[in-house]
């Protein structure tokens, strides 16, 4: 029996220290950063946080150095186009990026690749940077700046345009968000629900608006007293996951 409990105890130890060794390999130190822009325009192509998840934009990783079919690793990016992370393994990666754009990579029917603008980039050295130019689906720019309503209520002028001109990529426009909230961090995973209004659109009516200036109100009425509050307005298109596109965050001051 003591026999037996010996050569039980030396397999566990054996199965531990195994376990060490694949679990010492040195912790993941380089730097990936980058930009996505608009490549019309040169603008950073806003989004929203929380890219990793498959919402707004995020970075796809397939390391090529060690399978060449490896899972895909998805990194979040900032709301404002940029993106920095710090924890990656040094490797040779394909790097491409995913929001709501024209696709950088496309593939047919068949699963034929017919459109790769991926980057084949070896991560090393401390920070390696990657950066992307895109064609958002849609362009949301301010017309002026919002303001504090008679009636305590934000109001706000923005116009929406088309982003690319490939009409496969020119779906109906489903709906306009007017977003509020208390901190900068601001989109369609962090809003004030009591005063953030959405305008959907049916069908095809959506893409009347297309080049007009569209005013837009906060719902819930007056909007509580001296305070800051964070606007910015998302519009999308019924494409794929249907992923907003944004404008840059404002602040109004409401007195």
């Amino acid at each position: 029996m003591k026999s037996k409990i010996y050569h039980i105890a030396l397999g566990l130890a054996v199965i531990t220290a195994s376990c060490k060794k694949i679990d010492n390999y040195p912790a993941p130190t380089e730097t990936l950063k980058g930009t996505i822009t608009d490549v019309a325009t040169g603008k950073n192509v806003q989004s929203e946080v929380s890219g990793d998840n498959g919402n707004g934009t995020r970075i796809k990783l397939l390391e090529t150095s060690w399978s060449s079919n490896p899972t895909p690793l998805y990194l979040a990016t900032m709301q404002d186009g940029t993106f920095n992370n710090t924890k990656i393994f040094a490797a040779t990666y394909n790097i491409s990026a995913e929001g709501a754009f024209v696709p950088l990579v496309q593939t047919d029917a068949s699963g034929h690749t017919t459109v790769d603008q991926s980057q084949n980039v070896e991560v090393k050295g401390g920070t390696t940077t990657v950066n992307f130019k895109v064609e958002p689906f849609l362009n949301i720019e301010w017309v002026g700046d919002p303001v504090v309503a008679a009636d305590g209520s934000i109001t706000a002028q923005v116009k929406i345009t088309r982003g690319t001109t490939n009409p496969a990529f020119q779906q109906n426009i489903t709906d306009v968000f007017l977003y509020v909230n208390n901190t900068k961090y601001i989109g369609n995973n962090n809003y004030d629900d009591k005063y953030s209004q959405q305008t959907a659109y049916a069908g095809t009516a959506g893409n009347d608006i297309v080049g007009t200036t569209l005013t837009l109100k906060t719902k819930g009425g007056a909007l509580p007293v001296k305070r800051d509050y964070y606007v910015r307005v998302g519009a999308r298109t019924d494409y794929g996951l249907k992923r907003y596109n944004y404008n840059e965050p404002k602040v109004v001051t409401v007195p």
